[in-house]
């Protein structure tokens, strides 16, 4: 077999991995790990990537735009590596994607 046969009909991680995120159980729990990676690490990077792959796993930015009546390009970087969403914004992103903030212990 040669390279060209076996990408051609080997999916690559990533689109496997968007394709999980349409699952909402494998959105929280992926969501949920972020999470907790921030609290330890204080690095908000990692939880901004991992809302903007549920949102585009979700069916995209335009879509989340529309469902929190956010603009568009301000989702694109709000949800940049370099973002730094408002506590509501956050709030009204994740009730966008189905999910709502919550305090455990």
């Amino acid at each position: 077999m040669d390279k060209e046969h076996i990408l051609k009909n080997t999916l690559s991680y990533h689109d496997e991995f968007m394709d999980s995120l349409k699952n909402s159980e494998e959105a929280f729990g992926y969501l949920q790990v972020a999470l907790e990676e921030y609290q330890v690490d204080g690095d908000a990077e990692a939880l901004l990537v991992a809302l903007r792959n549920v949102a585009l796993a979700q069916g995209g930015i335009s879509k989340l735009a529309k469902k929190t009546h956010l603009n568009r390009q301000n989702l694109y970087n709000i949800l940049s590596k370099k973002g730094n969403p408002r506590l509501d914004t956050f709030g009204t992103i994740l009730k966008g994607l189905g999910f709502k903030l919550a305090i455990g212990h």
